[in-house]
């Protein structure tokens, strides 16, 4: 689809303007690929109160699905070249919606295999994203953006489940507003630029990123992982806490809202702040946060400590990408920091389940804060590597 030349212009693209519109169209398709994921433990536990999956099949569609989706990211952005992105996004989200409505009436493991191959689509949706943000000048503030509009989708998602679908119409509701979705993805995808610039690299290099690349993505993966392993456990850190399952519910919509303003504060702070500090402060706040959920604190408390935390994780999050551009300037890491990321939250609740009791879950936090503070080392060694190698050139 042409753009007229009055048309917004993303002006900050790597290579040609992009079109905003088709920006736009790239972001909203991320969104829908991680649509699910704001609304994944109420559908899960709408599933285990209709007896149609285990406790143990919950954690492992959430894992399987995870996995799928950041492993199909990671190979389309080594594989797929960025052409016929209409095309891809068009299939990708048709798909998706099939996914969405064969796990209608689906019991155990027709539920683990579908959602598996759900997974799929989901991240070439993803992959479309983050292809577009690291095409960018500041894809600290894009991906911001990003994170902002997926919280506010996932944060509505969750609301119209809690109050509406899932009372009138059980787990299948939700499976049919993720559908739907789905289907809107394929109208959205029309509004793709036929294809990306190529990303800042010679001839002769691969899809695949250098060796520090795969090196930060490690990190990534560690650091990023070390919040899925608290998260998960919520609800039972509030109930050892003395506290309900009720401020643990709050306690999650409140953190959805600070997410929220987590992502406009990174598109502010882009390109005035360093990475590595944002880094840095988060650590700090994020295991301050989980110290207090080892206490016995107010509901109030636990409340504004996990939005806290929420805040500084979408912070984190987005400036991920600026982290793998200085390490890999040819951006080919950068494009892997997305499925990287949900790889991390797949394999981060697996980890913490080898370290919990079902009446102490406080080893979660112990896995938690080791893992953020080993990733945030080896970030800081790159970082400072990186330095000395630029200095020595």
């Amino acid at each position: 689809m042409s753009e007229s030349p009055d048309s917004p212009m993303v002006h900050e693209a790597v290579g040609p303007d992009l079109p905003l519109g088709e920006a736009v169209a790239a972001l909203a398709l991320g969104v829908i690929a991680l649509l699910f994921a704001g609304i994944l433990p109420a559908l899960l536990g709408a599933l285990g109160e209709e007896h149609r999956l285990s406790a143990a099949g919950m954690g492992l569609s959430a894992t399987f699905e995870g996995l799928t989706m950041g492993l199909t990211t990671a190979a389309a952005g080594i594989l797929l070249p960025p052409r016929h992105l209409k095309g891809i996004g068009a299939t990708a989200a048709l798909v998706l919606a099939g996914a969405d409505f064969a796990s209608l009436q689906a019991h155990d493991g027709g539920i683990l295999l579908v959602r598996t191959l759900a997974g799929v689509p989901e991240g070439i949706l993803l992959w479309l994203t983050t292809a577009m943000i690291a095409r960018t000048v500041t894809p600290e503030r894009w991906a911001g953006i990003f994170f902002a509009a997926l919280t506010a989708g996932q944060l509505v998602a969750a609301l119209l489940c809690a109050e509406w679908v899932l009372p009138a119409y059980g787990a299948d509701g939700g499976f049919a507003m993720l559908a739907l979705a789905g289907v809107a993805g394929i109208a959205i995808a029309v509004f793709l630029p036929a294809s990306y610039a190529p990303l800042p690299q010679s001839e002769s290099e691969s899809g695949a990123p250098p060796r520090r690349g795969w090196f930060a993505l490690f990190a990534t993966l560690i650091f990023i992982g070390a919040s899925s392993t608290v998260g998960v456990y919520l609800v039972p850190l509030a109930l050892e806490a003395g506290l309900s399952a009720d401020v643990a519910r709050t306690a999650i919509w409140v953190s959805l809202a600070a997410q929220i303003a987590g992502g406009a504060a990174s598109t502010v702070l882009a390109g005035h702040i360093r990475w590595l500090t944002v880094f840095a402060v988060s650590t700090v706040v994020t295991i301050a946060t989980w110290l207090v959920f080892l206490g016995h604190p107010a509901g109030w408390i636990f409340i504004a400590a996990n939005a806290l935390g929420g805040f500084v994780s979408i912070l984190i999050a987005a400036f991920i990408v600026p982290m793998t551009i200085e390490v890999d300037p040819s951006r080919r890491t950068a494009v892997l920091g997305g499925s990287t990321q949900v790889l991390a939250g797949a394999l981060g609740p697996f980890a913490a389940s080898r370290v919990v009791a079902d009446d102490n879950v406080h080893g979660a936090i112990v896995l938690g804060s080791v893992s953020l503070l080993i990733g945030m080392a080896l970030i800081a060694a790159l970082h400072f590597t990186s330095a000395r190698n630029n200095h020595t050139l």
